[in-house]
């Protein structure tokens, strides 16, 4: 049976990999974040998406993310509704209930600055019914698959 929104990794994971990257190389971002001041409507908002894709698969995947994903995300950054997007990969394995393939992290404007991906991909790739075959083939490709809300937490503040 496929698992779809069931985290794959302790919390502490996620805690681990989120204050690493507040010290790489988009520390900038998370910065601006966890600055921000003000209603919610005006703070960052920060996404994770993560996958795990059919073993032998992770090329074929990621090929079609970037045909179809990554100019979303550019156009939405050359816009302003994304201030920041980081893509990752394992660089080792784990046990099979703890792997993941991909994860990419986005920072929008604001809440607000979320809803844009259906109107840019329509502007971008006029064939849609090649863009819906195509990405329908990336899922079939994905085992697990989950997008998280995530905030950045000040350790010596009251998050």
């Amino acid at each position: 049976m496929k698992q779809i929104n069931k985290p794959l990794f302790p919390l502490a994971g996620l805690a681990l990999l989120v204050a690493s990257w507040g010290f790489g190389s988009s520390q900038g971002a998370f910065a601006q974040a966890s600055a921000a001041s003000g209603s919610a409507a005006e703070k960052p908002y920060i996404v994770e998406w993560v996958y795990r894709v059919k073993w032998g698969h992770k090329d074929e995947f990621f090929d079609i993310f970037k045909k179809y994903q990554l100019p979303v995300l550019d156009k939405e950054k050359q816009l302003g509704y994304v201030t920041d997007y980081s893509i990752y990969s394992p660089s080792l394995h784990t046990s099979q209930d703890s792997r993941w393939d991909y994860r990419v992290i986005i920072v929008y404007k604001n809440q607000g600055s979320t809803g844009h991906a259906e109107e840019i991909s329509k502007q971008l790739f006029p064939d849609q019914a090649a863009l819906k075959r195509e990405e329908q083939r990336r899922w079939e490709l994905t085992e697990v698959h989950w997008d998280l809300p995530i905030h950045v937490v000040d350790p010596n503040g009251t998050d």
